[in-house]
């Protein structure tokens, strides 16, 4: 009787993690996933809130984006921006201070022949004065800036001046931004002249959609 052969107990094979991907929801590039570098803090929005941002968005532009110019100052993953950009947006200018990230974004752009995204790697907080300087102004502004340093006190002061009239503004954060009578903390200074005209949250992510009121000056 032939033996059975044993056979030799399974090892178990350690690959490599895959790259982080984001896949776009909407427009031309629909469903194009694309790569993400794994980097320290890169945190990607995801696609539920993206398509709850988009839609709220689509309907306030009247699913017209053939105008659009817009600005994604913490561009990270590049979701935001690529997924506007897919929908037709004039142009989209996306910053980004890790030259690691500007190369994965160019890569991404080139995949996608993406001819209405400009690149431009710097600090968010100087490269929005600078735009500002020049008299660049933008329908739509993405912030996506790291929840811990403060970053939207600081930037959303600098975005007034980057605004066109009627335009608006994303920001994710880890705190809310809805300050009223139910709400525990005051009104910061820097968010006085902001109206927050949509506002939801997944998990412990809060996501805003703003717009710009000027404060009348005092005599």
């Amino acid at each position: 009787m032939q033996k059975k052969i044993r056979k030799p107990a399974k090892v178990p094979v350690h690959h490599a993690p895959p790259p982080n991907q984001v896949r776009i929801i909407g427009g031309q590039w629909k469903r194009s996933v694309l790569p993400v570098l794994q980097a320290l803090g890169l945190r990607p929005t995801p696609d539920r809130v993206r398509e709850t941002v988009f839609n709220w968005i689509n309907h306030l532009r009247d699913g017209d984006w053939s105008n659009a110019q817009v600005l994604d100052l913490f561009a990270g993953s590049g979701a935001l921006g690529f997924e506007a950009a897919s929908r037709g947006a004039d142009s989209v200018t996306m910053v980004d201070t890790h030259t690691p990230v500007i190369r994965q974004l160019e890569e991404n752009k080139t995949k996608l022949r993406a001819d209405n995204v400009q690149l431009l790697r710097g600090d968010a907080l100087l490269t929005a004065q600078g735009l500002a300087a020049r008299g660049q102004r933008f329908d739509l502004i993405f912030l996506d800036p790291p929840y811990q340093q403060d970053f939207l006190a600081k930037v959303l002061p600098l975005c007034a001046n980057l605004l066109k009239e009627g335009g608006m503004v994303y920001a994710e954060s880890g705190l809310p931004l809805v300050f009223d009578e139910n709400s525990e903390l005051e009104k910061p200074e820097w968010m006085a002249p902001w109206e927050v005209i949509r506002a939801d949250k997944a998990g412990t992510v809060y996501y805003h959609l703003l717009t710009y009121n000027k404060v009348p000056a005092t005599a």
